[in-house]
């Protein structure tokens, strides 16, 4: 007889769990838009004792202590994207992480240059 815990995990597989309960039943993410190459950082507050979070969002936090992406994120947790983004859009609205500014690069190179250097290279 199987016990519970064989249930559910499979063998090749690993833990059997449907993405709609790591996420509550939400499918869809319904705040602010997080993108795959958003830079997220934990914003260093505690969450209040009126907040739950999960295992995911434990880890997900943990993990933003450093600027991370969702990518690098799903990738490290093992979770289909859409998952983590709707866990760290629970993470934003709780004031636990929040998005890097970004600023501009002062050596990128000029768009008109690389441009150029795009048409040369056809031409070969």
């Amino acid at each position: 007889m199987e016990t519970p815990r064989e249930r559910w995990v499979g063998l090749d597989a690993g833990p059997i769990v449907r993405p709609y309960a790591v996420t509550r039943g939400r499918t869809r993410p319904r705040g602010i838009v997080i993108d795959l190459v958003t830079i997220l950082v934990a914003t260093g507050r505690t969450p209040s004792d009126r907040v739950w979070l999960s295992r995911e969002q434990r880890r997900l936090l943990e993990l933003c202590k450093q600027p991370s992406t969702p990518a690098d994120l799903a990738s490290e947790i093992d979770l289909p994207f859409r998952v983590v983004q709707i866990l760290l859009e629970d993470l934003h609205q709780y004031g636990l992480i929040e998005e890097t500014t970004r600023t501009e690069q002062p050596d990128r190179p000029d768009p008109r240059i690389l441009m150029r250097v795009l048409d040369e290279l056809r031409r070969l």
